[in-house]
């Protein structure tokens, strides 16, 4: 008996010892801004409108390591900095995005054919569904962090109308792991 228990101890730790390394290579949920400059933004990417003169094309995003479960993506870019009195500013969202996509393509914004198939782009703050740019006040640096969020549905209940709040409000306890990345963007004097 005591030969069994010795035996069922040995087998367990040696299981344990097998799954520990596995755990602890696994790769994080990441996500990432193609082509920008040292995290800088470039005026491809920048806004045209409110006094910014940039090409407003929307970045290729890219993300790896989805968690265990995940059933629809969300991506979302916000300033924080932005002056609304601490709401920071919504550039862009696309939510149901299938967990079988890895990325959103350059230039995806507003046309239907590069979204993933079943996306969809919600209302940012600039009162579009579509991407927009950065377009800080001149003088100012700001942060763009660019969220991956894995949900544990295959859709929220939104529309192209959406607002951001509304979409938060549709996560909210759907949320299962998120990869962030800080972009930057300084505005100079003109």
């Amino acid at each position: 008996m005591k030969r069994n228990a010795a035996l069922r101890g040995t087998i367990c730790c040696a299981t344990l010892l097998a799954i520990v390394p596995a755990l602890a290579s696994a790769e994080p949920f990441s996500v990432k801004v193609d082509g920008l400059d040292r995290g800088q933004f470039g005026n491809e990417q920048v806004y045209g409108g409110f006094g910014c003169h940039g090409a407003n094309v929307s970045p290729r995003i890219s993300w790896s390591h989805v968690p265990a479960g995940t059933k629809s993506i969300v991506i979302t870019i916000h300033d924080p900095d932005a002056p609304t009195g601490g709401l920071g500013w919504t550039h862009w969202q696309v939510v149901n995005i299938p967990p079988s996509q890895t990325s959103i393509e350059k230039g995806a914004s507003g046309t239907a054919k590069l979204l993933p198939a079943g996306a969809v782009e919600t209302l940012t703050d600039f009162g579009a569904s579509a991407y927009g740019g950065p377009c800080p006040p001149q003088g100012e640096s700001h942060r763009y962090v660019v969220t991956a969020s894995a949900l544990r549905v295959s859709s929220i209940d939104v529309q192209a109308a959406s607002s951001p709040a509304l979409v938060a409000y549709q996560m909210h306890g759907k949320v299962i792991g998120q990869a962030r990345y800080v972009a930057h963007y300084h505005r100079s004097m003109e």
